[in-house]
């Protein structure tokens, strides 16, 4: 899609050479690769692009949360995601006609995306028994792991054999795919299991009896005097922005690393780029399944079930991003391994803080989501600039100090989260009929 600006701005088509003084042995064999690039972007203005989406993210996180707690998260989620599926579509005739369109389609398509975890997390509040929500989460959770999957291994090929001049058609399918979802959506899901025509009655029974508050009423306030005081949401908060980091790091910089340092081709990059996110697709759906049984079996309180996978999740990334920063292209297969290995991990967060607010606010799910995760997206607008900072001449060297930025942020999620979260709901998110105190009776023999 963009064109390296040391390339011939009369063709579309340039040969690079992927060899590096810096690289010998096997995996500096010469490899000759044509890259359709279409547009001459300067690095800072790519960077940019891909911080801008987050501009619009951030914003509708508290609100896509409150209005799915009030009103329901299938509308809500339903109705962002048919717009972002309109932004997307929109993507390769407005990126040919001005930058300033792409900038504006992708905050756009952040508004509308923005309240989707939000939403989620709203839904489980009133569909996920307590002793199955760890699997409940992270399998729907694996919609997200399977879409970078797809997205990164599919795109190397579209660009070199794809219609609309390669990189055109990714938008075309991803966001075509994603109007036939929608339409899935609206058909099949409903807000409570009280709504829900398809489910048998002793399925809506047993849910609906083991949630911890009535699901059927909507909240019409929220305490945020008492959320903002809350050590669990502090910790969630803090879990949620160091795991980001590492996320929208990886997500944004990771084929720009294979490239530069491990002198990847793009069809190769495509594929291995995918590779981390499949490693963590089968680490957050096990991780699930076994935090759930280590809670049925009483092995661990919900809150130590929860600290124990947090711990793992920040403290095997981080290890594994050093690893990787010191492989070098003669190393490229480890650093790949490295790589999928850490991303393996930050996996294990599923049943750590992203649940989490399921566990101490299922009321207000939704809204706990929107606002940790409203701190957790300027990761996404920062990160993408700082690694293009530290990174101006894509040297390992230079890539080394990203992967420890990202381990840094490991050793505070991890310790701040082991310190402060809570498994148990919090008074704040009880029904009021389970926190009135009864008054003793009046003894009616006593004399007044």
């Amino acid at each position: 899609m963009v064109k390296s600006l040391n390339s011939s701005s009369s063709n579309n088509i340039s040969d690079i050479n992927v060899t590096s003084s810096t690289c010998s042995g096997k995996a500096a064999e010469k490899e000759i690769f044509n890259q359709h690039a279409e547009f001459e972007w300067e690095k800072q203005i790519q960077s940019t692009l891909l911080a801008s989406f987050f501009y619009g993210y951030i914003v509708t996180q508290i609100p896509g949360g409150y209005l799915s707690d009030r009103f329901g998260g299938r509308r809500v989620f339903g109705t962002a995601m048919a717009i972002a599926c309109v932004c997307t579509l929109l993507m390769p005739v407005c990126a040919r006609v001005s930058v300033i369109l792409v900038y504006v389609l992708r905050v756009l398509l952040g508004l509308a995306t923005g309240v989707s975890f939000p939403a989620m997390q709203s839904m489980w509040g009133r569909w996920a028994p307590p002793l199955e929500r760890s699997k409940l989460v992270t399998v729907s959770y694996l919609g997200t792991m399977f879409g970078n999957v797809g997205t990164f291994a599919s795109s190397g090929y579209l660009c070199e054999y794809g219609f609309d001049n390669g990189w055109g058609s990714i938008f075309y399918i991803t966001g075509g795919l994603a109007c036939i979802w929608v339409v899935a959506w609206f058909v099949l899901v409903r807000d409570t299991p009280s709504d829900h025509p398809w489910i048998s009655e002793a399925e809506r029974d047993y849910i609906n009896n083991s949630i911890e508050y009535d699901n059927t009423k909507r909240s019409s306030t929220v305490p945020w005097i008492e959320i903002a005081k809350s050590p669990a949401v502090i910790a969630c908060i803090t879990a949620h922005v160091c795991n980001n980091w590492i996320n929208y790091t990886l997500l944004t910089s990771l084929p720009a690393f294979m490239k530069a340092v491990l002198k990847f081709n793009i069809k190769s990059n495509g594929v291995l780029s995918a590779l981390p996110y499949v490693c963590q697709a089968v680490s957050g759906l096990g991780v699930g399944l076994f935090a759930d049984l280590m809670r049925s079996k009483q092995l661990l309180s919900t809150t130590g079930t929860r600290r124990l996978w947090c711990s793992i999740a920040f403290l095997g990334s981080g290890a594994f991003l050093v690893a990787t920063g010191f492989a070098s292209c003669d190393q490229r297969n480890m650093a790949v391994a490295f790589l999928s290995l850490a991303v393996m991990f930050t996996g294990f967060n599923r049943a750590g803080y992203v649940v989490n607010h399921v566990d101490f606010g299922p009321k207000y799910a939704g809204v706990l989501f929107g606002i940790t995760n409203t701190f957790a997206t300027v990761p996404g607008m920062v990160a993408p600039i700082v690694a293009g900072a530290l990174t101006p001449n894509d040297t390992q060297e230079e890539w080394r100090n990203v992967f420890y930025v990202c381990a840094a942020f490991c050793v505070v999620g991890m310790v701040v989260f082991g310190f402060f979260s809570s498994g148990e709901i919090q008074e704040w998110a009880k029904d009021r009929k389970e926190i009135i105190i009864e008054k003793p009776a009046l003894d009616t023999d006593t004399k007044l």
